[in-house]
Formats: C-alpha cells, sequence, structure tokens
C-alpha cells in the first residue's frame, strides 16, 4: 500500500518559512503531525545561510544592504541560499528519524531523489553528487540542508528553475579554495538553472508539479493537499521573532 504524506504548499517572507520548517521539525518529534512535504516560495526574494557559517564571509552585506535583500539564519547545514521568487522553489519534508537511513549522506541520497526526479520530469539530465549537491552537466541547481532533532528529520532544498545568476553570484560569497575543488573560479560559472539547462523558459507552476511528481516517485508516496494547522501556524508565528533578530542572524558574524 501506498504510503500518504501530507503536502503544503504557502508562500511568506523567509523569516515566517524558516519559522514554519522549525515548528514543523518540533511538532513532528512530539507526533503531533504526520510526515509533510512542504514546498514553498520565500517572498520578497531573500537569502538564508547555514546554521555554522559566518555572515561577513558567505554575503555581500553590503550589496545585500543596498539592495534591500532580507537574510536570515537556518537552523540546518550548509552554504548559503539565494531564494529567488520568480526563480526558486523551496522544499522541505519532515519525517521520523527511523524511517530513515543513519547515515547523514544515506538520507541525503534517499530524500534528494525527489530534486533529481522533478528535474527530469522537466528534461533535465540531473544526477545527485554527495554530500549534498544536484546538478545539471556539471554545475548546481539544487543544494540541500539537513538537521536531525528530537527524533525527528528536517531536510530542505532549493530547486532553481530560473534563478537570476546574475545577482546571485553578486550577493553571496563562497571561498576561491571551494571553487576550485568544483573546478570553477566564480560562482557563476558554479551554478545553472533548469531552464537554462533545457534552453527554454520554466514556469512556476512546471516546477510545483515536477517536484510534487518527483518527490511522489522518488519516496513512493501519494501525496494528500493539505494545509497548516492553527498549532502549526501559531508555533511558527512565535518563532519568527528568532529568525528577525540580528542575535539569531549574526550569531557568527
Amino acid at each position: 500500500m501506498v504510503r500518504e504524506v501530507r503536502y503544503v504548499f504557502i508562500e511568506g517572507d523567509v523569516y515566517l518559512q524558516m519559522a514554519i520548517d522549525e515548528a514543523l521539525l518540533y511538532l513532528r518529534s512530539k507526533d503531533l503531525i504526520p510526515d509533510t512535504l512542504r514546498l514553498y516560495v520565500i517572498k520578497p526574494s531573500a537569502i538564508t545561510i547555514g546554521y555554522f557559517q559566518s555572515v561577513s564571509r558567505c554575503l555581500n552585506l553590503e550589496l545585500v544592504k543596498e539592495k534591500g535583500i532580507d537574510f536570515t539564519r537556518r537552523i540546518t547545514g550548509g552554504g548559503s541560499v539565494y531564494h529567488d521568487e520568480n526563480g526558486e522553489i523551496t522544499y522541505a519534508f519532515i519525517t521520523k528519524a527511523e524511517n530513515l537511513p543513519k547515515e547523514p549522506e544515506e538520507i541525503f541520497r534517499v530524500i534528494t531523489r525527489g530534486v533529481v526526479e522533478a528535474a527530469k520530469y522537466l528534461g533535465a539530465d540531473a544526477e545527485f553528487v554527495p554530500l549534498n549537491d544536484v546538478v545539471i552537466g556539471g554545475r548546481k541547481f539544487s543544494g540541500q540542508a539537513m538537521t536531525i532533532k528530537f527524533g525527528a528529520v528536517l531536510q530542505h532544498g532549493t530547486f532553481m528553475y530560473d534563478t537570476d545568476l546574475d545577482l546571485l553570484s553578486k550577493v553571496l560569497q563562497v571561498p576561491l579554495a571551494k571553487l576550485k575543488t568544483k573546478g570553477v573560479v566564480n560562482i557563476r560559472s558554479r551554478v545553472t538553472t533548469i531552464s537554462e539547462s533545457i534552453g527554454r523558459k520554466v514556469s512556476k507552476e512546471e516546477a510545483i508539479e515536477a517536484l510534487k511528481k518527483g518527490f511522489s516517485k522518488a519516496l513512493g508516496i501519494k501525496l494528500v493537499e493539505s494545509s497548516l494547522t492553527p498549532l502549526e501556524l501559531d508555533l511558527a508565528k512565535s518563532l519568527r521573532y528568532k529568525y528577525m533578530s540580528d542575535k539569531w542572524r549574526f550569531l557568527r558574524p
């Protein structure tokens, strides 16, 4: 019998979206909500950085401020991400740790198959590259991040279907040494989008449908459309203030 998983879609600012992910992780650990696949658009466009990252090392903070781009820190690891409201969908998958392999690399591999399958639905020859990237022709269009807390797993990641890569490459900073390990010398030559790789413009609606199909196929699940409960929204709204605070955002200046 195919396992049913709740599906939720929501648009909202970066502070609320990160708060929702944390709220769902906590509530799933308490068995108060079911396994959930969440797709979301961060609106307005914003940046998230990994829990362990230094703001000054991963962002062009002067340009970020000049352009009025919001940013916050995630509870997950990984690198900095520019979430383009007109060209990127973020997914979050929340489940109990007992439902997944024990090793983080294998968890990444299992869940990220959903992204690979979604890209293939759109005609892109995508592949998973450990630890947490999905690439097309060696160029990254999706990165994943994860945390395991209270016996529950939150993995979220990007799906850049038509992101403004020129702006992305200006507001984010990656150490040259890291880029060289990927065989490139700048961010722009390291990344791509679905639209760029297949030679046609992919719409938000197409990207959403592809992700729903991709995760359904990869995880062998049936998505059941739903919405967030008052309990989830209340907890997320209270957590939102944390994500807005400079104490959290500049935890590692």
